[in-house]
């Protein structure tokens, strides 16, 4: 598989898990998932791999505190599909911010997963789009949310994997249809920050 360059961010991402067909064009980065593809192990379960993966474009953030932001948009057809900035730090940790049909409404949503995955919706909102923020300040990570790319709401603020691991953390982008026939979502307004938010809570 062939990383593919997006010039708004300081690394290159590489394909991960099935073909998602990601192309980069004009400033969109458009993605698809297959029939009943998602990334999730269940809390309930006993195995420690997921049931089924999702395609995913990754790359390794430079060292320090950063900011990745992206307006995304769904094809919304079936529960659960959603376009998603992602979060690796480790073959059993890692984060999902979802832009996601939850069930049958769009719906900010989490998954942090450590060895299995939670699960948490945020907040409801009207529409196919919106703004996504992943950040890594010092020792943390945390998502923001965002209807105009402006105001920020803060989401979730946590923790994954050993020092190491959140040092070399990988980032980027997923798509989903866990119930569906497959799902495409778009990223734009792609922005890579150096420095992370003024304040976590507050949004910034």
């Amino acid at each position: 598989m062939t990383a593919v360059r997006v010039p708004e961010l300081p690394f290159a991402l590489d394909p991960a898990g099935p073909s998602g067909e990601w192309t980069y064009a004009d400033g969109v980065l458009t993605g698809s998932a297959g029939a009943k593809q998602d990334r999730f192990v269940p809390p309930g379960g006993d195995s420690l791999e997921p049931a089924s993966d999702a395609p995913r474009l990754l790359g390794t953030a430079p060292e320090g505190d950063f900011q990745l932001i992206a307006r995304v948009k769904v094809g919304f057809a079936a529960a659960f599909d959603a376009g998603v900035l992602y979060l690796h730090v480790g073959e059993r940790d890692w984060a999902k911010l979802c832009l996601e049909l939850s069930p049958d409404r769009p719906t900010v949503c989490t998954v942090v997963t450590r060895g299995h995955s939670d699960d948490v919706n945020s907040a409801v909102i009207d529409g196919d789009s919106h703004w996504m923020r992943i950040s890594r300040v010092g020792e943390s990570f945390a998502f923001h949310a965002s209807a105009d790319g402006e105001r920020w709401t803060f989401v979730r603020v946590f923790t994954l994997g050993t020092a190491a691991e959140r040092a070399s953390a990988r980032v980027g982008f997923l798509v989903q249809s866990p119930t569906g026939d497959g799902c495409t979502a778009a990223f734009d307004h792609i922005e890579y920050r150096p420095a992370g938010p003024g304040d976590l809570r507050a949004g910034g």
